[in-house]
C-alpha cells in the first residue's frame, strides 16, 4: 500500500489553528485541499491565512513565487460536506469532544466513497470510539499532528480496534511523503507522546509540591543538567496550563484512574484561578508587562577541596573524575563495594542520587546529568542535619568544575533522575503492551517533545537495572505505588541480572 496520489484531493474539516496547518502540510506537498468548516465564513478566512503563511514562506526562500501560486490554485474552500464527495483523504480537526466527532464522520461517511480514508486528528480521545459509529470503520485511524504542524516533524499514526492494517499503512506512507516522521502506536490513552510525557510535568510538580525545590529551580536543573529544551513549569505555561492539565486528566481517568498518571492539585489551583500561562499573562511564571521572572536558587560561592577519594565505580557519573582532575583536585582512587562515591578530606560522602534519601550528616546526593561535561548546573541534595561544612565543600567541588549549584530539599530521586527514571518506566510498560516499538517510541519522544535521548536510550546509557532500581528505592519512601517500577521495566533489568550474574 502506498501514499496517496498528489492528484487525490485531500480535505480538512475545522480551521483552527491545527486544522489550518494541516491543511499547509498536505497543500505544500502538492495536494488539492479542501477547507470546510461548520461556521460561516471561517474556512474562506482560514483559506486566506494559509496564503498569508505561504507569502511568508516565499520570503524566507523557502517556496518559489511559482510554487506558491500553484498551490494557491489548489487551495478551496467549501461551502457544504457534499463538496468533499471526491476526496481520497478527510481530516478532522475539531472541537475534542467524542459527540462532535462521531456526529461529523457519520455524516461524512454519507457522503464520501468507501475508498476514502477517514482520520481524526485527536490528541487526548480513542480513535476506536470516535470511529465506533462508522459503517466502514476498517478506513478510520488516528493521525496526530503536532503543533505547529507546519513545523514539528512528528505524526502519530494511530490504529483503532477496528482500523485495516492497509489503512494505517497507507496513512503512514502519506505522512512520509508529506515530509513528516510517522509512527505507528496502538490506540491507548496518550497514544505515544503524551503517555509517556506525563512524568516529565508530574515529577516537577511532585517535588514543587514537596516543597524542594521551586518552580525557577526546576526548570533550570531540568534544563542545565537534564539537557532537556524546557522545564516542566515553563513548558506547560506555553502549552497552557489548563489543556496539559485536562490531557493529564483524559489520560488519568481513561487508564481507570491509574495511581502513576495522577494530576497535580497545585495544577489544577493554577488553573482555577485563571492562571493559564502565557494565553492570560500568568502562570507559573508571570508574563505581564513589567514583570520579572524569578531565577533558580543558585548557591553562592564556595571553596574547592584539595583532594578527593573516588571509591569505587560512578556509573552514570563516571565522567565527573576526569573533569574533577581537569580543575586542578587531586582525585585519589580506591577500590570500594556497592555503588561508587566521592569522599572529601573531611571523610564527608557525595553520592549520585540512587532515588533514596541522604538520611545521613556524613552524605550529599547529586543528580543526574545528561552530560556532565557540558552541564552547567548541577542539583545537590542533603539531610536537614547534614554536618555543617559539608555541603559547602561539595558545592565548591562542583562549582570548581565550572557548574552553578543549586541546593534543593531531600526528595527521593532528585530532579532529573527521577524524571529519566520514571520517562524509561512509562517507555518500557508500552511496549511490553504492544502500543509501539521500542524505535518508534525513542522517535516520538525526541521529535514530539524535543527530548534530548529517547527513553531506551537513556537506558542504554544509564544502564539496564538503574531506572528499576532508583524507582524501586524511591517507593519504598514513597509507597502510593505511584513510582513503583512496572512489570516490564522488572523484566528487563532481571534479565540484564541474569546476563551478568548479578542477583536480582
Amino acid at each position: 500500500m502506498t501514499a496517496l496520489d498528489l492528484s487525490s484531493p485531500v480535505a480538512v474539516v475545522g480551521t483552527g489553528t491545527m486544522g489550518q496547518g494541516i491543511a499547509q502540510v498536505a497543500l505544500v506537498a502538492g495536494h488539492p485541499v479542501r477547507l470546510y468548516d461548520a461556521v460561516d465564513g471561517r474556512a474562506r478566512e482560514a483559506a486566506d491565512a494559509i496564503g498569508a503563511r505561504l507569502d511568508r514562506l516565499v520570503e524566507k526562500d523557502r517556496l518559489t513565487g511559482a510554487e506558491r501560486d500553484a498551490a494557491r490554485a489548489r487551495l478551496t474552500s467549501a461551502g457544504s460536506l457534499d463538496a468533499l464527495a471526491d476526496c481520497a483523504l478527510v481530516v478532522e480537526a475539531v472541537v475534542e469532544r467524542l459527540d462532535v466527532k462521531q456526529e461529523l464522520f457519520r455524516a461524512l461517511e454519507d457522503v464520501v466513497g468507501d475508498d476514502c480514508l477517514l482520520a481524526t486528528n485527536t490528541s487526548s480521545l480513542s480513535v476506536t470510539a470516535v470511529g465506533g459509529a462508522l459503517r466502514v470503520p476498517g478506513r478510520f485511524v488516528g493521525l496526530h499532528f503536532f503543533n505547529p504542524a507546519p513545523l514539528l516533524p512528528l505524526v502519530e499514526v494511530v490504529s483503532g480496534f477496528a482500523t485495516d492494517p492497509a489503512s494505517a499503512t497507507r496513512a503512514y506512507e502519506t505522512a512520509r511523503a508529506w515530509g513528516k516522521t510517522p509512527v505507528t502506536c496502538a490506540d491507548t490513552p496518550g497514544f505515544v507522546v503524551n503517555r509517556v510525557a506525563r512524568p516529565f510535568y508530574a515529577e516537577a510538580l511532585a517535588v514543587h509540591e514537596l516543597r524542594a525545590a521551586d518552580p525557577a529551580t526546576i526548570d533550570a536543573v531540568l534544563r542545565e543538567s537534564g539537557g532537556f529544551r524546557m522545564g516542566a513549569f515553563e513548558l506547560t505555561d506555553l502549552i497552557g496550563q489548563d489543556v496539559n492539565e485536562s490531557v493529564t486528566h483524559s489520560v488519568w481517568q481513561a487508564f481507570f484512574q491509574d495511581v502513576r498518571f495522577t494530576p497535580s492539585l497545585a495544577q489544577r489551583r493554577l488553573v482555577e484561578s485563571g492562571r493559564l500561562g502565557r494565553k492570560s499573562g500568568q502562570g507559573w511564571y508571570d508574563y505581564r508587562d513589567g514583570a520579572e521572572r524569578p531565577g533558580p536558587h543558585t548557591a553562592p560561592p564556595a571553596e574547592a577541596p584539595a583532594y578527593v577519594v573516588v571509591e569505587g565505580e560512578l556509573g552514570p557519573a563516571a565522567e565527573l573524575i576526569g573533569l574533577i582532575r581537569e580543575a586542578g583536585v587531586e582525585v585519589r582512587p580506591e577500590d570500594g563495594y556497592g555503588a561508587g562515591r566521592i569522599v572529601l578530606p573531611d571523610g564527608g560522602t557525595l553520592c549520585l542520587t540512587d532515588g533514596g534519601l541522604p538520611g545521613s550528616e556524613d552524605l550529599v546526593h547529586f543528580d543526574l546529568a545528561l552530560d556532565y561535561r557540558a552541564a552547567t548546573r548541577i542539583a545537590l541534595s542533603a539531610s536537614a542535619g547534614v554536618r555543617p561544612g559539608l555541603l559547602s565543600g561539595a558545592t565548591g567541588l562542583f562549582q570548581a568544575l565550572g557548574k552553578e549549584v543549586s541546593v534543593v530539599g531531600d526528595v527521593p530521586g532528585m530532579i532529573v533522575a527521577r524524571t529519566v527514571a520514571r520517562i524509561i518506566d512509562l517507555a518500557f510498560d508500552a511496549v511490553a503492551r504492544g502500543v509501539a516499538t521500542p524505535e518508534d517510541v525513542d522517535t516520538a519522544m525526541r521529535l514530539g517533545v524535543n527530548y534530548p535521548l529517547g527513553p531506551f536510550e537513556w537506558n542504554r546509557r544509564l544502564g539496564d537495572a538503574w531506572a528499576r532500581d532508583l524507582l524501586s528505592h524511591i517507593h519504598e519512601w514513597e509507597p502510593s505505588g505511584r513510582c513503583a517500577p512496572s512489570l516490564a521495566l522488572h523484566r528487563h533489568a532481571a534479565a540484564a541480572d541474569a546476563r551478568e550474574g548479578t542477583p536480582s
